[in-house]
């Protein structure tokens, strides 16, 4: 009860707030990853080696959310000259930047390389660089997702936990039929119930969410300002009649849809159906390494990697679907004008140069 209270006062707060939250999250999880396969014999002929892991991962972090930041959300929030100037010159360099921090470390390592230890810390080497990979870098996904609009990253999140709810209660009741056999109390019956309630529950709640602004406008600067903007024919509710066929005793003629309701059912699926294989891969990890929890942060419920699997490889669909299949297709000049030579003869395209040459030509005069 109190990790939901708390969920929900930080989704409150705003969409800076909740990018703390999750930076918090994955500072949670690198550590519990980090200390997973060290051994303390090792370590204590290795001093710094733990350093070197936190400074890989502040690399990523200075790389990742780097790109995030933009001439447009500095000017919003830094009125102070100088430090503008300097966030402005970081933003220029910050690839330049985040690459010789890498560099460094990579020398750090080579350098701190000892006799009997060399199988040790290139495991170390290669592991810090899979959580970069699989647990950092799919996390970001959930911050690109909170400034497209909180829409994007409550939903997707609440269906992964509403699937794993209705998973245990479905299984719990009727299951019989194992699963798979990394999870053996997975079954087949609480698979399938939790995958229709999932899909229910996402265009249930994609309706109810997608009637306030706070939640579904786009965060374009890095205030804590209130949002209000126009919502988009996605979040402007359409009419549908029912069939001829229905009795006329219904009271209703039809039911009001959000278009993004029909968005959030392939959320659903994807949610209810592949998502869960983020869990079996952890819980196969667990047991490869004969461990029960990632670790203890929260009481009960083991580490805070244990109540994510699933969110990560959730977080990039909802990322790849939104920019795929939700953001209007934008062309530039260059493309619509590429385009156009492509459909005309060479005459043709001579005649088009001769003519835009004219019109700029009579521009420059003001005619």
């Amino acid at each position: 009860m109190w990790m939901l209270l708390g969920f929900m006062f930080i989704l409150y707060l705003g969409h800076l707030y909740i990018w703390a939250m999750v930076v918090v999250i994955q500072i949670y999880m690198a550590k519990e990853l980090f200390s997973l396969l060290r051994r303390a014999p090792e370590d204590r002929f290795l001093p710094g080696s733990r350093l070197l892991n936190w400074h890989f991962y502040f690399t990523a972090v200075l790389f990742v959310y780097g790109r995030i930041l933009s001439q447009q959300l500095v000017n919003t929030v830094i009125y102070d000259k100088f430090l503008h100037r300097i966030l402005s010159a970081f933003i220029k360099y910050q690839m330049v930047i985040c690459y010789f921090f890498y560099i460094a470390g990579f020398m750090w390592f080579i350098l701190s390389l000892k006799k009997r230890s060399y199988k040790y810390q290139f495991s170390q080497y290669a592991w810090t660089h899979m959580i970069l990979i699989v647990v950092f870098a799919q996390s970001s996904f959930l911050v690109a997702n909170i400034f497209q609009g909180i829409f994007w990253f409550l939903l997707p999140a609440s269906l992964i936990a509403i699937n794993d709810v209705a998973a245990y209660f479905f299984g719990f009741f009727f299951g019989k039929t194992p699963l798979i056999k990394l999870s053996p109390k997975k079954t087949w019956e609480g698979f399938i119930g939790a995958s229709v309630a999932t899909v229910i529950y996402a265009f249930v709640f994609a309706n109810i969410l997608g009637r306030f602004q706070w939640l579904t406008c786009p965060r374009k600067d890095l205030s804590t300002s209130w949002l209000q903007c126009d919502p988009g024919p996605l979040f402007k509710p359409e009419f549908h009649s029912f069939p001829g066929w229905i009795p006329e005793w219904v009271p209703s003629k039809g039911i009001s849809v959000l278009p993004v309701q029909w968005h959030a059912l392939c959320l659903g699926l994807f949610a209810s159906i592949i998502a869960p294989f983020g869990g079996f891969f952890a819980s196969g990890f667990k047991r490869a390494f004969k461990i029960k929890d990632f670790g203890d942060s929260i009481p009960g419920h083991g580490g805070v990697t244990d109540r994510n699997d699933c969110q990560m490889v959730m977080a990039v669909f909802a990322y790849i679907y939104h920019q795929s299949f939700v953001v209007p297709q934008s062309y530039s000049v260059e493309i619509i004008m590429d385009e156009i030579m492509r459909s005309l003869n060479l005459d043709q395209q001579q005649a088009l140069h001769a003519k835009l040459g004219q019109i700029l030509h009579l521009r420059q005069f003001g005619l």
